[in-house]
């Protein structure tokens, strides 16, 4: 693996974990309040699209680290609309 694959697999594993903690946090709590609807909305369809991309360009790093952030994020999403107040 060269330099710039381990970058990218770095960047793309860090970014993947750091969605756990606040799923974990909202499944266990069923807290959403301080969660913005908006933001994990257009968060959401943005991730979508990297795996869309990623498809495209037949990229499976891409397509494997956006599709598992992609299901945190929705997780967390259909969260935020099935606990809201």
């Amino acid at each position: 693996m060269n330099l710039t694959d381990t970058i990218g697999t770095v960047g793309a594993g860090l970014t993947t974990i750091a969605f756990m903690p606040q799923v974990w946090h909202t499944f266990r709590t069923k807290d959403v309040s301080g969660i913005s609807l908006g933001m994990y909305t257009v968060l959401t369809i943005g991730i979508a699209l990297w795996v869309v991309y990623g498809w495209l360009l037949s990229a499976w790093p891409i397509i494997i680290s956006n599709g598992i952030t992609l299901s945190l994020a929705l997780a967390i999403l259909l969260m935020k609309l099935r606990y809201r107040a």
